[in-house]
């Protein structure tokens, strides 16, 4: 059953009946309904409910969990259950016609703050992610240093970028909290101000809270929003004061003189932060409002030459300030990103081309269950089946004519007269979803599609939304209407969740895995470094006991063991070679860690140390990992059956 207005009579001709079929169901026929119907008071019932179903959910998450490290085969159901109960209601709710708009509101604050709980509940005492152990790293380096841009070798970019370690080192001042519980009191506050200023950013330039609630929501299927967005790392930050920036600029639109440049006083510290907090966040910040700038140039009709000036002065700022800081600070931005971007469409224009797949591409990564995976393919479809239905619906939204069939209102976009460049921004923006996608399913392009994601959802949710309450519920939806798109976007929103890790459910050890391969052996060996080395002494290791080393014992580890020789060179063969010998007689390397468990299996990610080394794929023999017992000048000063470590300063002396 379709739509009434999609279900009209076509006439007899095929090809002229499947032109209509399509035009219907893409075109912007605004038709079916407008933005919201008047909303029924706040129902506290609704929310009461749903509080507790929330809380149901995340105690079968936290049960799963507790399944997970004890292996039992009831883990995936308790944890997915939680998920699904989670997910539902809320979004049932959330799309249901006719909710007050404070209920809206406060259902995706809950949510938001729910997911976040999910997020930190695998890991409830530390932090595991690889991002978030390079930043416990630098905050722990202000609070000792007592002074900025102290230098990581660890994350080179980091320490020009210091705004999430300020913040978390003055919440430890005033509060006297652990650094952890520091980092996760502001995550919490940032998730909230984030829901709570996307929807107020949808709602002003769309004019309906139902469409923003709805778009919001939509947000949430981005796979970055549960993980990488709730992790404590800048980007968190970074994405909190764009989207912020991004709100007072659209509240600020129909203000006139001195209120107007208030505002502007606002936006430009709101810049400012970004400059310092994130480099890809303030990049697309300088893109959204340089974008707006050129749109708001080339629309026709009647502009304030206000609103110009402000437009004009926002995106000068945008661009500037970002610049200036890298100028300032000459940090080595460029050679950060650079090798990454060109990585990454090397990969996807290769595979497009059909060029032979890179060795690292045959590797893949561990196969997913089935149902998991069915829910991410079906959420990209459901996305993609939004965009289509939205995209040009979008468009019609902000184009002036009365008219609210054909195409009438493209027409009018096309000859450059619109009346908000903010809609069709995100409109076009949205259609980055489907190269993200496809950046996405190439190892090379992986973290370029996983970037893209979070600022393309910002347009996404738009669109989605506008689909929704445009197309498919319309204004007095009835049966299937108002369920079937409220089940879609719950599809949507799991499929976030699926597509956020690898293994969502936390397991047992798993061999370089990530937040999977950080347990207490690997804790105790680096608080043992601390307690009985010292903190400082110059370690190399292999990708997971380097961050837990420099976290947990504080030591100084170094990612190469002299400029050219990078540490897996180490354990390439059976036996020291002499070049890796007088790699490390030259270093100034004092202890090496080695982890006989990279014996026991492939490496979940690929890579034991870096996505360039030779072991790729396969497992170090124990041979590899032990030569070190019969190197003259290297000693044995920790065992505990697994890990060792070396004193290798012995060597210094033969150089």
């Amino acid at each position: 059953m379709m739509p009434a207005h999609f279900t009209a009579a076509t006439g007899i001709n095929p090809l002229q009946t499947g032109i209509q079929l399509v035009s219907a169901v893409i075109g912007p026929d605004l038709r079916g309904g407008s933005s919201d119907a008047p909303p029924r008071p706040v129902n506290c019932g609704w929310i009461a409910a749903l509080c507790l179903t929330a809380a149901i959910a995340l105690l079968l998450v936290v049960a799963g969990h507790a399944a997970g490290r004890r292996s039992y085969d009831v883990a995936p159901l308790l944890f997915w259950s939680g998920v699904v109960l989670l997910v539902i209601p809320f979004s049932l709710r959330i799309v249901w016609p006719r909710v007050a708009r404070g209920e809206r509101l406060f259902l995706l604050f809950l949510l938001a703050e729910a997911l976040l709980y999910y997020k930190a509940v695998y890991s409830p005492t530390s932090f595991v992610g690889h991002d978030e152990f390079l930043h416990w790293v630098a905050a722990d380096d202000l609070m000792t240093a007592r002074r900025l841009f102290v230098s990581n070798r660890l994350h080179p970019i980091g320490p020009a970028y210091p705004a999430l370690e300020i913040l978390t080192t003055a919440i430890v001042e005033l509060t006297g909290l652990p650094l952890f519980a520091a980092g996760m009191l502001l995550l919490a506050v940032l998730r909230g101000t984030f829901i709570a200023a996307l929807f107020l950013f949808y709602e002003r330039i769309a004019g309906s809270p139902r469409i923003a609630a709805i778009a919001s929501l939509a947000n949430m299927g981005c796979s970055t929003f549960v993980l990488f967005e709730s992790s404590f790392s800048y980007e968190s930050l970074g994405i909190v004061l764009c989207v912020l920036t991004f709100a007072v600029e659209a509240a600020s639109r129909d203000l006139e003189g001195r209120e107007r440049l208030r505002a502007l006083g606002l936006i430009a510290p709101l810049l400012a932060s970004l400059a310092v907090t994130h480099h890809v966040s303030a990049a697309f910040a300088a893109i959204y409002f340089g974008a707006l700038a050129g749109f708001e140039a080339l629309r026709r009709g009647p502009l304030r030459i206000e609103a110009r000036f402000a437009m004009g002065v926002t995106a000068i700022l945008a661009i500037a300030l970002p610049l200036l800081w890298i100028e300032a600070r000459g940090n080595p931005l460029t050679g950060y990103l650079g090798p990454v971007v060109e990585s990454g469409f090397k990969t996807l224009l290769g595979k497009i081309m059909g060029a032979p797949t890179p060795k690292s591409e045959h590797l893949g990564v561990p196969a997913q269950p089935l149902a998991v995976r069915l829910t991410t393919l079906l959420a990209i479809l459901l996305l993609a089946l939004g965009l289509a239905t939205g995209f040009f619906r979008s468009l019609a939204v902000t184009a002036p004519s009365g008219a609210r069939t054909g195409w009438r209102p493209i027409q009018d976009i096309l000859r450059r007269r619109w009346r908000d460049s903010r809609i069709v921004f995100l409109t076009l923006l949205a259609f980055g979803f489907p190269i993200s996608v496809a950046f996405r399913l190439t190892i090379g392009g992986w973290e370029i599609g996983n970037r893209m994601g979070t600022f393309v959802f910002v347009g996404v949710g738009l669109v989605i939304a506008v689909s929704v309450v445009r197309f498919w519920q319309g204004h007095a939806p009835r049966g299937w209407q108002r369920i079937a798109p409220a089940l879609a976007l719950a599809v949507i929103v799991s499929g976030g969740v699926t597509a956020a890790a690898l293994y969502p459910i936390h397991g047992r050890y798993r061999v370089a895995a990530d937040g999977q391969s950080v347990e207490p052996m690997g804790v105790e060996a680096a608080l043992w470094t601390k307690a009985w080395l010292g903190a400082g002494n110059r370690f190399t290791s292999d990708r997971i006991n380097r961050l837990l080393l420099a976290s947990y014992g504080r030591q100084d580890v170094r990612i190469k063991i002299v400029e050219g020789v990078d540490p897996w060179r180490m354990f390439e063969n059976e036996t020291l070679g002499p070049d890796e010998f007088w790699a490390l007689v030259r270093s100034d390397i004092d202890f090496l860690l080695v982890d006989l468990r990279l014996s026991t299996a492939p490496p979940v990610l690929g890579f034991y140390f870096e996505q360039w080394e030779a072991q790729q794929g396969k497992p170090f023999s124990g041979a590899q990992l032990l030569k070190f017992n019969d190197v003259k000048g290297v000693t044995r000063v920790y065992d505990n059956g697994w890990i060792i470590i070396y004193d290798v300063r012995g060597l210094h002396g033969n150089s």
